[in-house]
């Protein structure tokens, strides 16, 4: 089992990385620039990601088990990034405050969609993808309400909230509309659903494109050298999944939920750190540089830390 899971992992991490370098030779052949891309970054900003979500909350079953499985995974999810920015915002508080918000978001932001759902696919089965789906709505709350603070910094890194800011922006405005279509059955005619769902399988490709032109203008010979993107790997991929792994072991949480649980906290880095350095005017380079090298060592972590939470006994 714990030489699939590598395999998994690893064939996840391929795929990924296939589509980055068609946006990197995209970019070095002129075809889709990263100025291109910094401009379709608003369009997966307000018009794909809220599809996304709001067609998971669609797609969702509303059963009492199904409500209360939803609740715990969102609960945990909200947990674990409250969870890795306890740990991550006092080791970033020294030296460049632009490049340490980049550093900062990365450390508490994981792959929870492209990385954990098709590896919960294959390991874990559909249960397992319901967990982590639940788990994707905790990110997008965290994302587009602590993210946000981090990366909206002014001169000299100050920060401010905005309340406007943080409660009318995509993700938190699609959980406002994609709840009440769980909670009430709605099943959305299709001449709606289709069109919600041609937008949200753009998500991923679109995504990865947009990461791969920033990568192409990347140094890939500083990117291991950086101690500060080790530091962020050792929390993303270790510290934060064992953390976790203790949490949800003291609460009582066992079998699948568990592993899909730790599976989400061990996902790398996510790809939208590039894209919301880009949003907020940070260095795409090494939020490029930060994601890949976490990206790369998770092929090794993420089975790791699965294989310990299945180990646990119910």
């Amino acid at each position: 089992m714990f030489l699939q899971n590598i395999a998994i992992s690893a064939r996840q991490v391929l795929i990924l990385y296939i589509l980055v370098a068609v946006g990197a030779i995209a970019d070095k052949t002129k075809l889709f620039t990263e100025k291109t891309a910094k401009a379709c970054t608003d369009l997966l900003f307000y018009v794909i990601t809220f599809c996304v979500i709001v067609q998971s909350f669609c797609s969702m079953d509303s059963t009492p088990e199904n409500t209360k499985s939803l609740l715990i995974s969102v609960g945990c999810g909200l947990l674990m990034h409250l969870t890795a920015a306890m740990i991550a915002f006092p080791c970033f508080l020294k030296g460049d405050k632009e490049r340490n918000a980049v550093f900062n978001y990365a450390s508490v932001f994981g792959n929870c969609g492209y990385m954990a759902l098709p590896l919960a696919n294959a390991v874990l089965g559909r249960e397992g993808v319901f967990f982590c789906s639940a788990v994707i709505v905790s990110f997008q709350i965290s994302a587009f309400t602590y993210g946000v603070y981090l990366m909206s910094g002014g001169e000299n890194g100050k920060r401010s909230f905005d309340w406007k800011k943080i409660v009318l922006n995509p993700g938190v405005m699609a959980v406002i509309v994609g709840l009440p279509l769980y909670f009430l059955h709605v099943q959305l005619p299709s001449v709606a659903a289709q069109p919600l769902e041609y937008l949200a399988s753009m998500n991923t490709p679109l995504a990865m494109l947009i990461f791969g032109t920033y990568l192409a203008n990347t140094q890939f010979r500083t990117m291991f050298r950086q101690k500060k993107i080790l530091l962020v790997a050792l929390i993303k991929l270790i510290l934060l999944p064992l953390v976790m792994l203790g949490l949800y072991i003291l609460f009582g949480i066992r079998g699948t939920l568990l592993s899909a649980l730790i599976l989400s906290a061990s996902a790398p880095s996510a790809n939208n750190t590039v894209l919301f350095s880009a949003k907020f005017d940070k260095d795409t380079g090494l939020a490029a540089q930060t994601v890949s090298a976490v990206s790369l060592l998770s092929i090794v972590t993420m089975p790791t830390m699965i294989a310990l939470a299945m180990t646990v006994p119910a």
